[in-house]
């Protein structure tokens, strides 16, 4: 016979293979939909506050979100996989020390903010594609990007030339950012 604490892991990883849970901690801004059941409809309702406390717990686990609403303080207690919750999104993660924040419920206003934990990303994203010399073949000549723009940028010095032959005058440099900007234009 299994343990119980068995049946709730194999629950819970059944649970997360259908929908996501993003990792949040106490002191992030959340947002929580909620559905709400009306009738034969049904509807998702946004519930936005700061999580003050996340109760890990395998299938039991919960989490407390309050907001000031209209002056006065509302808290929620939420089963984190409960199926009422459709979806939850971190708004901004916050920088605390302490796993629970009940002290929020005495505070109001300035005193009840928690500042923003700003992440930092050190090195490469790897989300982030990093492409080198990528080369591009033609269907004649199988040239590289690279010999494409040196090309490019040849025609348009000589078409400079013909312009300034046809002019007779020099052209400066703002001039010549003037006439690439009429050109870029059209």
């Amino acid at each position: 016979m299994k343990n119980i604490e068995e049946i709730n892991k194999n629950s819970v990883k059944k649970i997360l293979e259908k929908k996501k849970i993003p990792e949040f901690f106490a002191g992030d801004t959340i947002k929580v939909g909620v559905r709400i059941a009306e009738g034969k409809r049904e509807r998702i309702q946004y519930f936005e506050g700061v999580c003050i406390a996340k109760k890990n717990r395998d299938i039991n686990s919960s989490f407390t979100v309050r907001k000031i609403s209209f002056g006065e303080g509302v808290e929620r207690t939420f089963s984190l996989y409960s199926p009422i919750i459709g979806s939850i999104k971190v708004v901004r993660s916050g920088k605390v020390k302490r796993a629970k924040l009940y002290y929020l419920r005495d505070r109001k206003g300035k005193s009840a903010r928690i500042s923003e934990k700003i992440k930092k990303t050190i090195g490469i994203d790897i989300s982030e594609k990093i492409v080198e010399k990528e080369t591009t073949i033609s269907k004649e000549n199988k040239e590289t990007t690279e010999e494409l723009e040196t090309k490019d940028k040849n025609k348009e010095a000589q078409d400079n030339l013909k312009q300034d032959k046809e002019n007779k005058e020099p052209i400066s440099g703002a001039k010549l950012k003037k006439k690439e900007a009429i050109t870029k234009k059209k």
